[in-house]
């Protein structure tokens, strides 16, 4: 039996942008973190790692595609899922996309090599995690699975990513805290509310340093 494996050329990368921000107070994408936005940041580093790349949101970023969601309000993060997974299977030689959440930016280099190399099967799901918990946003997922995931976001009122993974074949892929001057970083630290943006300028300087 042939072992499974993809090839970078077939993944398809987009950031999740299309969230409310309520607990930010304004548009997280757009918020700076050092002299680059939190999109640019992300953007910058998923496309180190993948190409092409898009964003998940309701308005045109950063000179890349713009993939609104598929479905009337906010839907949750499913929402932006599904729209990726229509996006990259609209791509030739496409048969995966991996998503990233925008406001997390030092997500791993190696995020999409890692999970990537962890699949087994075409159908399967990759997520990541990190001291124990999982970041189901951070995912490689098979484009085939759009349909189902359409029908579950109609049929399914909580809509959480969690109970739509417990109806699939998925693999977690554990990320290492990274050593920076300060401390170890989280690589999925993520940015909620503008002391988090604080916090995040800090990390910033210690990574450069």
């Amino acid at each position: 039996m042939t072992e499974f494996s993809i090839d970078r050329s077939e993944i398809a990368g987009v950031v999740l942008a299309g969230g409310r921000s309520q607990r930010m107070g304004h548009d997280k994408a757009g918020a700076m973190l050092g002299a680059e936005s939190l999109l640019r940041h992300v953007l910058t580093r998923l496309s180190q790692q993948v190409l092409p790349v898009a964003v998940n949101a309701d308005a045109a970023a950063e000179d890349v595609p713009v993939i609104p969601d598929r479905f009337r309000g906010k839907a949750g993060p499913l929402a932006g899922i599904h729209a990726a997974m229509v996006y990259a299977a609209g791509l030739p030689g496409i048969t995966h996309v991996v998503t990233v959440s925008v406001d997390c930016p030092f997500f791993p280099a190696d995020l999409v090599a890692r999970l990537a190399a962890a699949l087994e099967r075409p159908s399967q799901i990759a997520i990541a995690a990190s001291q124990g918990r999982s970041h189901p946003v951070f995912g490689l997922w098979p484009v085939t699975l759009a349909a189902d995931l359409e029908a579950w976001i109609v049929t399914d009122e909580k809509r959480r990513v969690r109970d739509f993974l417990l109806r699939h074949d998925v693999t977690e892929v554990s990320f290492p805290l990274h050593p920076t001057r300060a401390s170890l970083l989280d690589p999925f630290f993520n940015i909620n509310t503008p002391d988090d943006l604080v916090e995040a300028e800090r990390w910033l300087e210690a990574l450069r340093a």
